[in-house]
């Protein structure tokens, strides 16, 4: 696989969609990071690590649905692609739909939001955007 944050985005956008109360996805830190942040902006109601029957484990994601059956997840995008790179600095982070939306940034001081990176002062990958 070349872009795992990509494909778990992916999982999650199609379940969604599709009306699905769980997903998953092959574990990996990065990408249990990513599912943490979501869990935290409340976008997910939650998730947990199973043991699979092969080689890893994966990640059993719970998405979570408003009034309707309508996804709390109304877009997922990717930013920063293997072809095409994006970096910012601290600065020049995104601001995801002035505030409502949250950006994912890999930083050196790890996987975080847009705002806590502000608050650290850190730049870093911009992975995607989400709202």
């Amino acid at each position: 696989m070349i872009d795992p944050i990509a494909d778990l985005l992916t999982r999650i956008r199609n379940a969604g969609m599709a009306s699905h109360e769980v997903t998953r996805s092959p574990h990996s830190k990065a990408r249990e990071r990513v599912v943490e942040i979501l869990r935290d902006e409340g976008y997910l109601d939650g998730f947990s690590i199973e043991k699979s029957e092969g080689i890893g484990s994966e990640l059993v994601i719970h998405l979570r649905y408003g009034e309707a059956n309508v996804p709390a997840i109304h877009q997922m995008k990717r930013i920063s692609k293997p072809g095409r790179r994006k970096y910012s600095s601290a600065s020049d982070l995104p601001t995801v739909k002035s505030g409502l939306g949250v950006a994912i940034v890999s930083t050196s001081k790890g996987v975080m939001t847009d705002r806590e990176a502000r608050r650290l002062n850190v730049g870093g990958e911009v992975l995607c955007e989400i709202w």
